[in-house]
């Protein structure tokens, strides 16, 4: 057996048999992940749907300045409550999420047919009372544009007049590429997962053996020391795309559980979606196994490299935050970035637009080269002889 493959089996073997880190791993740092996003995603669901079916409770200060307005909102199903005796005070504090103020004035603005005001209390700070206040908007505005209908035509004047110009509204949107709103983490939560499946066996292959000064009696063999180090980091590529493989199963069992068919959109991750992302994600276990390697080869501890590597696992949610503060439009020279490209072909995929051959390749082909710079580094860092030596 070559001894590359001697020391693969070994570093497997090793960590597999510790429970905890097979736990840690595969359990707690993969599937909690989907399990999380499932149970959120379906709470987020559940709560709006929750709120846009139940009849909209709106407290109304001054209800009989406005007696028209009010029941034609009973009309459409709106429970008029009484106000709090400080709104203000009930909107900060989220007791309420809505406030309508009908002031003297309205009546004697409506009668002379001026713009009637009306003031809506709300805190748009608050997400929870977004849908609330939209809700008590469009009433509102639909009032608003009846009641100008019902006043032009009793002077003669057909409606159509005042609105020279209309919008229709074509959307391109499909019900799964709005339902790749609801997956916008997935690309950081798998490219999360490549790195830290692989991060504790890259730190105690190389770290924590020079700390037990185990390294340097398998340094001393007479095997090249490239092929310990490829042993060692295809070792760690086994464990991140083990990772990988459980977390997109996870995200197809769960997915199907979302109920989003009740708000009009599909999420389609199904068994060929998971193993076009497999593949499109997968080429980034070796630049993430690559990183892991070498920063343990540079720290003196286990510590020091453990510390070291969970800031890195921090290194894909760069493209993520980037892509969310500023949405660009997709260029051609963004699929040759690993990491970012890698954002985008998923975005394309769970949305249902499918990812080119070409954007495929130049994704997959860049990052198998800096992954094998990478690697090559590491290599090079294993030649030195103050790596065996224990600090």
């Amino acid at each position: 057996m070559s001894p590359w493959k001697v020391v693969f089996w070994k570093e497997v073997r090793e960590n597999a048999r510790d429970k905890r880190t097979m736990f840690s791993t595969f359990v707690l740092g993969t599937l909690m992940g989907p399990v999380l996003f499932a149970v959120l995603i379906s709470l987020v669901i559940s709560v709006q749907l929750e709120r846009a079916e139940k009849p909209l409770e709106l407290p109304v200060i001054g209800a009989e300045h406005a007696p028209n307005l009010i029941a034609w909102m009973k009309t459409r199903g709106v429970v008029i409550e009484e106000a709090p005796a400080d709104p203000e005070a009930a909107i900060r504090k989220r007791d309420e999420d809505a406030v309508l103020r009908v002031p003297a004035a309205y009546a004697e603005e409506w009668r002379a047919g001026q713009p009637a005001t009306l003031e809506l209390i709300v805190d748009r700070s608050q997400q929870k009372a977004e849908q609330t206040v939209r809700r008590v908007e469009q009433m509102i505005a639909e009032y608003s544009s009846l009641t100008a209908t019902q006043r032009l035509l009793v002077r003669g004047i057909s409606p159509q007049v005042v609105q020279p110009v209309l919008i229709a509204d074509v959307d391109q949107s499909t019900p799964q590429s709005r339902g790749g709103m609801l997956l916008a983490m997935l690309p950081y939560l798998l490219i999360l997962t490549v790195f830290a499946g692989g991060s504790y066996l890259a730190t105690d292959a190389t770290a924590g053996e020079r700390e037990r000064q185990s390294l340097e009696p398998l340094l001393v063999n007479p095997v090249g020391r490239g092929e310990i180090m490829a042993g060692k980091l295809l070792a760690t590529l086994a464990f991140a795309l083990a990772s990988l493989a459980i977390s997109l199963t996870a995200f197809a069992l769960s997915t199907p559980l979302f109920p989003v068919e009740k708000i009009g959109i599909v999420v389609k991750l199904g068994p060929a979606e998971c193993a076009q992302l497999f593949l499109l994600v997968a080429p980034l276990g070796l630049i993430g196994a690559g990183l892991l390697t070498t920063v343990s080869a540079y720290a003196k501890s286990f510590r020091e490299a453990q510390t070291y590597n969970t800031l890195l696992i921090l290194l894909p949610a760069i493209p993520s935050m980037l892509m969310a503060l500023n949405p660009v439009k997709p260029a051609d020279w963004m699929y040759a970035l690993p990491l970012l490209s890698h954002q985008l072909v998923i975005e394309q995929t769970v949305r249902g637009e499918g990812v080119a051959l070409w954007q495929a390749g130049l994704s997959i082909g860049t990052t198998l080269l800096v992954g094998l710079v990478i690697a090559f580094v590491a290599m090079r860092i294993y030649h030195r002889e103050h790596l065996a030596i224990s600090a």
